[in-house]
């Protein structure tokens, strides 16, 4: 949430994010004001009233003791109509209060000066660019034809009941989008949540374990409500939704807080499963692990003070960077565009990865400054060490890393002529092997 303060002073700032970021009606910020002066209006005219009230009751008592009866049963008269006044006042001016809070959650937080302006994500500027792209030739040097992730998880199965990828059966308990894994590719996924996990604490981080399910205010305070409730999986009974990534229960596991300023920054790392509608998705763009209605990450948060967040989101973005790197594959940065930067986001960093069978990138990781905006609508606060009154913390996030583009983007990357993948070295002590080996399979150099 913006402060009302700032849109107050600053309207046409916010008129203009509304506009970059291509969301809602700039009129909004006419409504908010027009709320706001309104709500302002009725709290004075409910505090005068009800000064006026006192006044009048207590001169009450003065005439009845000089007998002026008459006078103070008129008296009483006009107090008991003040204070049913004070009272319809006090009652518009909570009505007008909760429309200004409402639509004060409709406004998005206004980008960074550093982001670049654009209409769609075709104006995200790649700024950075790391790793070979593979050639895909055989130890004597013979070219072949790289084989799509689904593809070579279809080949490494052999001939037991379930794919070591199983979208059929998984689309069969659940629906599609909510695949099976099996074997080593179960190992591997669990290889790469505990590698994630042991290179964040190994940063600094702290690792958390928190719900895989939130109520209406956590989705409030990280600003997933109002405004994605429909890619969300509810439980309506309980109030509850299951997590669409762990930055929700985590930034709200310190809602209503205030911090000392000594605990910043706090560094937390968690994985948990995800849960994404994603309605309307289809086409090749979202075949296999491209794009699933459930999947794992781990997710890298930081509260942070509000004079080092940038510092900090650069630190951040280096944090994910290095998990991709480590895991030897190509990679490249874009700094995103307004109209591709997000409702709740100052600024945003995306990752991608090459998909080399693919021939096209594959984001694995999204690293964002919040600054003040999600620590206002979850209230999360922190005290200077010279003490005064609480102000906002920054938040920070980025995914460290998103299970399903990695997974993809290894089997096709690490891919071999013989129909092997070959796992990245830092990956094999998790793992427990160095290679994905279809059984009794090879493959021809072509």
């Amino acid at each position: 949430m913006l402060d009302p303060q700032f849109v107050r002073d600053h309207p046409d700032r916010v008129r203009q994010a509304l506009r970059d970021k291509a969301i809602g009606d700039a009129t909004l910020v006419d409504r908010v004001l027009d709320l706001d002066a309104r709500r302002r209006t009725l709290l004075t005219d409910a505090q005068t009233a009800q000064a006026e009230a006192n006044a009048s009751a207590k001169q009450i008592g003065a005439l009845m003791q000089s007998g002026q009866t008459a006078e103070a049963a008129a008296l009483r008269e006009r107090v008991a109509s003040g204070k049913a006044h004070v009272k319809a006042l006090g009652d518009e001016a909570s009505t007008v209060e909760a429309a200004f809070h409402r639509a004060m959650l409709d406004l998005p937080n206004v980008p960074h000066e550093s982001v670049p302006v654009g209409a769609s994500e075709a104006d995200n500027v790649p700024v950075f660019e790391w790793g070979e792209r593979p050639a895909y030739v055989s130890d004597d040097g013979t070219p072949f034809a790289p084989l799509m992730h689904w593809e070579i998880a279809s080949r490494l199965a052999g001939a037991g009941p379930l794919a070591l990828v199983d979208f059929e059966r998984g689309a069969k308990v659940a629906g599609a989008g909510f695949p099976f894994y099996v074997g080593p590719m179960a190992r591997l996924q669990r290889a790469l949540v505990a590698f994630f996990l042991d290179r964040a604490v190994e940063a600094g981080y702290v690792e958390v374990q928190p719900p895989i399910v939130i109520n209406e205010a956590s989705g409030i305070g990280t600003g997933q409500i109002p405004d994605k409730e429909g890619q969300m999986y509810a439980a309506p009974l309980d109030g509850l939704f299951l997590v669409p990534t762990a930055e929700v229960p985590v930034t709200n596991a310190l809602r209503d807080d205030v911090l000392a300023e000594a605990d910043l920054p706090l560094r937390l790392a968690a994985y948990t499963p995800c849960f994404r509608r994603e309605a309307g998705s289809y086409g090749a763009h979202v075949r296999g692990l491209n794009r699933l209605h459930q999947f794992d990450k781990v997710e890298l948060v930081q509260f942070v003070h509000p004079d080092r967040s940038y510092e900090a989101l650069e630190a951040l973005r280096g944090d994910a960077e290095r998990l991709i790197q480590a895991l030897e594959l190509p990679y490249r940065r874009l700094l995103m565009c307004t109209a591709d930067l997000g409702f709740t986001q100052a600024k945003k960093y995306d990752l991608e990865v090459w998909s080399g069978a693919q021939q096209r990138w594959l984001e694995v990781s999204s690293v964002s400054n919040f600054e003040a905006f999600q620590a206002r609508r979850a209230n999360v606060r922190y005290r200077a060490e010279g003490g005064g009154k609480p102000a906002f913390v920054h938040t920070l996030n980025g995914s460290g890393l998103a299970l399903p583009r990695i997974v993809a983007a290894i089997l096709e990357h690490h891919q071999e002529a013989d129909g092997s993948v070959r796992l990245p070295e830092a990956l094999r002590p998790y793992a427990g092997f160095e290679r994905l080996v279809a059984p009794g399979a090879s493959r021809e150099a072509t």
